[in-house]
């Protein structure tokens, strides 16, 4: 058996960043793709009936792509190893005061 001492498995990350979405519908998503390989990802995540589904979907993408570019990896042999959700900023919701003059 050969074990790899002392050695980081190379990482891609990506992020998405101001997505107007709620980070618990998110959280859903993620909570089913958080270990799998890339293509059991894209299946499950193709398949899902939510609307964040497809925002994950194009981060996925994203990282399989930056994936093969800089390392030269199969997508393949691609694992989701982590994936989190974060609160973003929140809006600010303009309150209108009708006035009819």
């Amino acid at each position: 058996m050969y074990q790899m001492l002392n050695k980081k498995t190379p990482e891609v990350y990506v992020l998405g960043r101001r997505i107007a979405m709620s980070a618990n519908k998110a959280r859903r998503v993620i909570y089913q793709i958080r270990g799998r390989s890339y293509e059991e990802t894209l299946i499950i995540l193709e398949l899902m009936p939510y609307r964040a589904s497809y925002q994950i979907l194009k981060l996925v993408y994203s990282a399989a792509s930056n994936a093969s570019y800089t390392m030269a990896a199969n997508k393949a042999n691609l694992v989701i190893s982590k994936a989190e959700v974060n609160e973003g900023t929140a809006r600010k919701k303009i309150k209108t005061s009708g006035s009819w003059a």
